[in-house]
């Protein structure tokens, strides 16, 4: 609720709907497994039991996203049932199935850790946007998979070729993610402030699913309007 740029983005109204609403739904529809909110403000947490949904209250001074769902999967699952849990951002309210789903491609392959998307980066004011995390990775001819190599805010790789927008959106093998949150910050992590290099540096293995259509988190009031408009159709 306290997003500087977006005063009260979970709860802005979108086609009357909270945002945090649609992406509740999104969830439902891509069929993956049980859903729940994590959030660190009783106000969410109320508009999610609202739609029907199931919220988890965690503690809002959590240093990342996946120390949020670690502390959530702990009051949901104690007992391990699930293997795996998906991590979806709260702003992506025009999200797909056919954009979600892949994120679990990745651990397909055993030796796989943690797997995540990115997007073909589409210019060069992206490309040099610090915003916009670039991802290291390069896929074979027909494939949609392949592993990350570092993740930047300055646009890699160097040369001819296509370059990758990182869409946090992750996949995690339990044992992955509480690995993950036990391990110090990392120094690259803090150097680029991106929690995933904490990963990397560690040894474990994250690999990226390309999807090809557009998605866009909400940020600022004119990436609300632009939600707005494509949730109205």
């Amino acid at each position: 609720m306290a997003s500087t740029r977006l005063p009260g983005k979970p709860l802005a109204d979108i086609n009357g709907k909270p945002m945090i609403v649609h992406v509740l739904e999104r969830g439902w529809d891509a069929d993956l497994g049980p859903v729940a909110v994590a959030c660190g403000d009783m106000v969410i947490a109320d508009a999610v039991r609202a739609a029907g949904g199931r919220a988890v209250l965690t503690h809002p001074d959590l240093p990342s996203g996946s120390d949020r769902v670690f502390a959530a999967l702990a009051e949901l699952d104690p007992d391990g049932r699930h293997d795996v849990v998906v991590n979806l951002q709260g702003d992506v309210p025009t999200i797909t199935v056919a954009q979600l789903r892949p994120v679990m491609a990745p651990l397909n392959d055993p030796a796989c850790d943690i797997g995540t998307l990115v997007l073909p980066i589409a210019s060069e004011q992206e490309a040099n946007t610090e915003s916009f995390v670039k991802a290291a990775c390069a896929f074979a001819e027909g494939q949609s998979v392949a592993p990350a190599l570092y993740f930047s805010r300055q646009p890699i790789p160097w040369g001819d070729g296509p370059r990758w927008h990182h869409v946090g959106i992750y996949a995690y093998r339990r044992i992955a993610l509480e690995r993950y949150v036990a391990l110090p910050p990392s120094p690259l992590e803090v150097r680029e402030q991106l929690e995933q290099l904490r990963a990397l540096e560690a040894g474990m293995r994250i690999a990226c699913a390309r999807i090809d259509h557009g998605l866009f988190g909400v940020d600022t009031p004119e990436d609300l309007e632009r939600a707005r408009r494509l949730l109205g159709r």
